[in-house]
């Protein structure tokens, strides 16, 4: 009885000690510089919002903020390396629409919310957009369906690949208008922009940044934007879903850390992260690019808004007959 005793207040001192320097090192956090993972190339739209909260973090909490972009497997390499990261908050994700998508088509060696303690929206957005060649003469996306219902095949739009943001968006919108606009796969959704403004496809759905560039210089006509609300800065654009197709076609920028980092790091840095997107030079920068953070951004929000992006994400891979079989 007395080592059964003695073996418990072992065990139980352990753990006090355990839990101690757990709360000791959150306490001091950060000591040294956080590393945040970027799994895609420098300069895209993971990239942007993640290295502006990077360079806005450095300069509020006083610590060193590197971003390191580790690409490949449609995102899935960087995140595999944060998953695996050693849950103390010196490494950090910045997850992302392709999080979502990604699982009901490839393998993914981790999930992306059970391996992971989320932090909070970087951004939501941007929103993709209905933009078809300025020289057809459909004014209207009334006027290019209704096209497409009568000569079937007839409009082609390019994407960047059947499970790719733009080639969902055209699944639902065939789907919901009875059309069957034809979906040419491009390398980018950027490459398959600049040729629908060329004429040799009709058009695409591209994202807002480089839809409002090729409008702006007449090379291509905004029909219609999928995003709950009207953009700010082009209001004149009506939304899908005012036009009776409910279809959200926006992306996001997530910040993560491995699963098990200590609730204070979290709660740490979802306070510094609202206090830097919320600046008004945050929100400048990112409203230029149609993006823009959250007012109400938690932890427990961004976990939620995830797993339900997940299941619809789902509906949407076996729609597009991409799905993986499992």
């Amino acid at each position: 009885m007395t080592r059964l005793r003695l073996r418990l207040t072992l065990v139980a001192a352990l753990a006090v000690c355990t839990a101690f320097g757990v709360d000791a090192r959150a306490q001091n956090y950060p000591s040294r510089a956080i590393t945040i993972i970027v799994p895609f190339a420098p300069g895209g739209l993971t990239d942007v919002p993640a290295r502006l909260a990077a360079t806005m973090l450095q300069e509020k909490i006083g610590q060193n903020f590197v971003v390191e972009n580790k690409t490949g497997g449609s995102g899935t390499i960087g995140g595999q390396y944060a998953a695996r990261a050693e849950p103390d908050g010196y490494t950090l994700f910045a997850n992302s629409v392709a999080d979502t998508q990604n699982l009901h088509y490839m393998p993914v060696p981790y999930s992306a919310v059970d391996d992971f303690a989320q932090i909070g929206w970087i951004v939501e957005g941007p929103a993709l957009v209905v933009v078809i060649d300025a020289k057809l003469p459909y004014k209207t996306l009334d006027e290019l369906l209704t096209d497409a219902r009568a000569n079937p095949s007839k409009i082609s739009f390019g994407t960047s690949g059947p499970a790719s943001g733009p080639g969902l968006s055209l699944n639902q919108l065939n789907a919901l208008a009875k059309t069957e606009i034809v979906g040419v796969p491009y390398r980018g959704v950027g490459e398959a922009a600049r040729n629908a403004a060329a004429g040799i496809i009709q058009g695409t759905f591209v994202y807002y940044s480089q839809a409002k560039s090729l409008a702006d210089d007449g090379k291509v006509r905004a029909l219609a934007v999928a995003s709950p609300q009207r953009i700010p800065t082009w209001p004149e654009v009506p939304t899908l879903k005012e036009l009776g197709y409910n279809i959200d076609g926006r992306g996001f920028v997530g910040l993560a850390a491995p699963a098990k980092t200590p609730k204070p790091v979290i709660s740490f840095l979802n306070a510094k992260l609202n206090e830097v997107t919320q600046t008004d030079v945050f929100k400048s920068r990112m409203g230029e690019l149609g993006m823009g953070p959250p007012a109400d951004n938690t932890p427990e929000k961004l976990d939620a808004f995830l797993r339900g992006e997940i299941a619809k994400q789902g509906v949407l891979a076996k729609q597009s007959g991409q799905a993986l079989q499992r």
